[in-house]
């Protein structure tokens, strides 16, 4: 596995990995599938078949309400897994799809036991991630429940950065980020035309430039600010260290 893989990214940022580990993990991920826009990976209700490992592109958890409604739950970028633990699970509680074209893998859920089982420097990084994620959940609640709408997205384009970041798909204040204002307003709580506003609004402070493809956010402190955003919930040692200054093809839809 090369040494700029998202996953091996990921989880070296987390916890260090031994050469064992990296082969082992290069043998799981070594033939990914590509997965069109708007698919599907499993939905709310299905029994679960294994974990899919994103490796380029955007995905998302999300439930879909009984009026036709969509709320994400989450965004996966790569490096991450849909679900670690998902085998535990009778049926799905939310669906996982892609938004934009990704490549991935399909992991068995023997195989990801046996993974947590026998290699323990990639179980630790795991749930270590796992715990991260129930953080990120958590901030995402306070999102929809006590921030203002330019707070959430102030907060969404940070927590992004630091992400993107820690796996080599950003620099230190850029990104791509080809998702739509319905995605975005499906994941704050927000309308499309809110997030069009908000978006508005942090450009006119000249807080962050672009949209559509990509962010360029100008002033990150005082981005941070505005979200009253802390980093430390994702556990990303790495996520202040040397990263690419563009972000590679794989994340562009």
């Amino acid at each position: 596995m090369p040494d700029d893989h998202p996953l091996l990214r990921k989880l070296d940022a987390l916890s260090p990995l031994s050469d064992e580990d990296r082969r082992f993990l290069a043998q799981v991920v070594a033939h990914p599938m590509a997965v069109p826009a708007r698919t599907d990976l499993i939905r709310e209700g299905d029994r679960p078949h294994g974990v899919f490992v994103i490796v380029e592109g955007i995905a998302c958890r999300y439930k879909i309400l009984p009026d036709g409604g969509r709320q994400v739950l989450a965004f996966l970028v790569p490096g991450d897994f849909s679900d670690l633990d998902v085998d535990l699970l009778e049926v799905m509680d939310h669906a996982v799809g892609t938004l934009t074209p990704c490549r991935m893998v399909h992991v068995p859920a023997r195989t990801v036991r046996d993974l947590l089982d026998a290699h323990l420097g990639i179980a630790r990084a795991m749930r270590l991630a796992a715990l991260g994620e129930a953080a990120t959940s958590r901030q995402w609640l306070v999102n929809l429940g006590r921030r203002s709408c330019e707070q959430r997205l102030a907060h969404v384009l940070c927590e992004m950065l630091v992400r993107l970041r820690s796996v080599g798909l950003a620099s230190e204040t850029g990104y791509h980020f080809p998702l739509t204002q319905v995605d975005l307003a499906d994941a704050t709580g927000m309308t499309p035309v809110h997030v069009n506003r908000s978006f508005k609004a942090l450009r006119e402070r000249s807080l962050i430039e672009g949209w559509g493809r990509s962010i360029v956010i100008r002033d990150v402190a005082a981005l941070e600010g505005v979200a009253a955003f802390d980093r430390a919930y994702l556990h990303r040692t790495g996520s202040t260290g040397s990263c690419s200054r563009s972000a590679p093809a794989g994340l562009r839809a």
